[in-house]
């Protein structure tokens, strides 16, 4: 997997202030997409154990809320099959820090058996995973107002209530998250 950009300090991408990583290669391409460059699945660097060992750095300060997976999309079968380790280095390392993800993907694509980002991994990877935004962006549904999402379409989803209701709960905003 690669890599487009590693931001810290982010505070657009998830509550609080967050380490969010960008990963390459995307099959979604949606029109208007705010970073073409990152469909190429060797765009930027390689995602190797030295950028884990930075991230993880990263990630120890106090006032670090958490980690924010973007793209490109984290849910190409190739880049679940590599963050989903990097992940279970972070829950271990900080368990009381929260993981984000972004997706173009909707959650029913990703639990789908035999649809195209599903893979071995997905269900594990999800459980890491506390709130997903999920769903293409859309231009004729582009609505500047909205929190963390740029189309009417997206949903932010609770995936820990989720998980304990046994349902698709949308995430309120009320809770850290």
């Amino acid at each position: 997997m690669y890599y487009g950009e590693i931001k810290n300090c982010d505070i657009a991408n998830g509550i609080g202030v967050r380490v969010t990583l960008f990963v390459s290669g995307c099959t979604n391409h949606c029109e208007h997409c705010f970073q073409p460059q990152t469909w190429d699945f060797f765009y930027g660097q390689p995602f190797t154990e030295e950028t884990e060992k930075h991230l993880l750095e990263l990630l120890s300060p106090g006032y670090i809320n958490g980690l924010t997976l973007l793209g490109g999309e984290p849910f190409e079968p190739d880049n679940q099959r590599a963050l989903y380790p990097f992940l279970q280095k972070v829950r271990e390392q900080y368990p009381q820090k929260t993981i984000w993800a972004f997706s173009g993907f909707t959650l029913e694509e990703l639990l789908g058996e035999g649809s195209y980002p599903h893979c071995e991994v997905t269900e594990k990877m999800l459980s890491l995973i506390d709130v997903l935004v999920d769903g293409r962006y859309v231009e004729a549904l582009k609505d500047i107002s909205l929190r963390f999402r740029g189309s009417k379409n997206q949903r932010i989803i609770d995936l820990n209530r989720s998980r304990s209701e046994k349902r698709m709960v949308l995430w309120d905003g009320e809770a850290e998250g």
